[in-house]
C-alpha cells in the first residue's frame, strides 16, 4: 500500500502498517475505513471523522497523526459514505452559464473559499447558455448535493421554483419570489454610468442587451429607462445578443445604424468585442463612439483604450451564496445579510465627450 507521511511528505515503509491490519484491509478488497485509521492512530473513530470532514475541530497534533495514518493506509475519503448516517454529502453544486466567461471566475473563487472553509466540496457544472443543458446538469447533480447555487441561470422561473422545493437553493443575479438570492445594486451602478455619459454631453445611448432569458439584462434596461427619462436622454435597446466577444463584434452594424454617440453593453466581453469591431472598421473609441460595460472582468483595464465599466462584487457574491445555502441547511435562511451588493463605476478611456 502507498505510504506517505502527511506531516513530512516523506515516504513511509509499508511495513509500518501492522501486518494483521494490512491483511484485514486486503480481505475487504483493499479499501481502508475510518475504523482502520482510528486503530492505526490510536484514537476513536469519531475523532477521525471530525478530523477528516471538518479540519480544525481536533487539535493540530491529533489531526496530523490521523492524516498521517490515513496516508499510510491510502485512505480515499468518500463523501457518499459520509452521507449515509447524516443524510448529507457535504457537497454543493454551482451551475454557471459559461465557464469561459471571466465574470464567473470571481464567483467560483468566492464560492470555493466559503465552501472549503465550511468543510464542503463545490462541484461546478456548465450550461453553455442553454436552459435545457442546465436542466440536464441539475438533474445529474441533484441526487448527490446538499444544495444548489444557480449563477447566471437561463431556466424559466417555474422550473427554478420547482427545483427549489427539492433542494436548498440560492440564485445569483436572479430574483424569484420566495427563493433566496444574491443581487447587485443595479440601480446605483446604472445611475452613475448614465449620469457620467450625460455629463460628457451624450444625448442618445444604445443599450446592447444580453440573452433574452437574462434577468439581470432586463433589470439593467429598466434602470436605464428610468435614468434616461430623468436625464432627458434618448435610449434604444438592441438585442438580444450573445454575451460574448463575438456577440459584441456582430452588433457593430446595428449600433452604428442607431446613430447614437454612446453604447452600454450588457457585459465587458460584449463591450470589448464591439470595440474590436469598431477599430477594424476605422471607428475611433471614444472620439466617435463611447463604449461602456458591466462587471470589470480581468482584461477590461488592459485593452486599448481601457474600458469604462460598472464593477460588481463577484467574489463576495460567491461567498454569500454559499453562506445562504448553508444557512438553509441549518434551518435559518435569515442568518445571512440579504442586502444588495455595492456596484462602483470605474471611468476609463473608452468613454469621452460626445462627438
Amino acid at each position: 500500500m502507498r505510504a506517505e507521511d502527511w506531516t513530512t511528505g516523506e515516504p513511509v515503509a509499508t511495513e509500518d502498517v501492522p501486518a494483521e491490519l494490512a491483511a484485514r484491509i486486503k480481505r475487504r478488497g483493499g479499501a481502508a475505513t475510518i475504523y482502520d485509521i482510528a486503530e492505526l492512530a490510536g484514537v476513536n473513530p469519531s475523532t477521525v471523522s471530525r478530523a477528516l470532514s471538518v479540519p480544525g475541530r481536533v487539535s493540530q497534533k491529533t489531526e496530523a497523526k490521523i492524516r498521517a495514518a490515513a496516508d499510510r493506509l491510502d485512505f480515499q475519503f468518500n463523501p457518499m459514505a459520509r452521507a449515509l448516517p447524516t443524510g448529507r454529502s457535504h457537497t454543493l453544486g454551482l451551475l454557471v452559464a459559461d465557464i469561459t466567461n471571466p465574470v464567473i471566475f470571481g464567483i467560483v473563487r468566492g464560492a470555493e473559499h466559503a465552501a472549503a472553509a465550511a468543510g464542503y466540496t463545490l462541484v461546478i457544472a456548465e450550461s453553455q447558455e442553454s436552459g435545457e443543458a442546465e436542466a440536464q446538469a441539475i438533474a445529474r447533480l441533484l441526487p448527490s448535493v446538499d444544495g444548489l447555487i444557480l449563477a447566471t441561470t437561463r431556466l424559466a422561473d417555474d422550473r427554478i421554483s420547482a427545483l427549489a422545493e427539492r433542494k436548498p437553493m440560492v440564485l445569483i443575479n436572479r430574483q424569484i419570489e420566495d427563493i433566496s438570492s444574491v443581487l447587485p445594486d443595479v440601480d446605483s451602478g446604472v445611475r452613475a454610468l448614465m449620469e457620467h455619459l450625460a455629463e460628457l454631453g451624450h444625448r442618445s445611448i444604445v443599450y446592447l442587451a444580453g440573452p433574452e432569458t437574462s434577468w439581470i439584462s432586463r433589470r439593467r434596461w429598466e434602470a436605464m429607462l428610468d435614468a434616461s427619462e430623468r436625464l432627458d436622454i434618448g435610449l434604444v435597446e438592441i438585442g438580444p445578443n450573445s454575451p460574448t466577444i463575438e456577440g459584441g463584434r456582430d452588433a457593430l452594424r446595428r449600433v452604428m445604424a442607431a446613430r447614437a454617440s454612446a453604447v452600454i453593453a450588457f457585459n465587458d466581453l460584449m463591450a470589448i468585442g464591439l470595440m474590436q469591431a469598431a477599430a477594424a472598421a476605422g471607428i475611433d473609441v471614444p472620439r466617435s463612439l463611447s463604449v461602456a460595460g458591466f462587471d470589470d472582468i480581468f482584461g477590461s483595464e488592459l485593452i486599448v483604450p481601457p474600458l469604462t465599466t460598472v464593477q460588481a462584487q463577484l467574489q463576495v457574491a460567491g461567498e454569500r451564496a454559499v453562506a445562504k445555502v448553508l444557512a438553509q441547511l441549518d434551518g435559518d435562511r435569515d442568518a445571512v445579510d440579504d442586502g444588495l451588493l455595492a456596484t462602483t463605476l470605474l471611468v476609463r478611456g473608452s468613454t469621452g465627450p460626445a462627438a
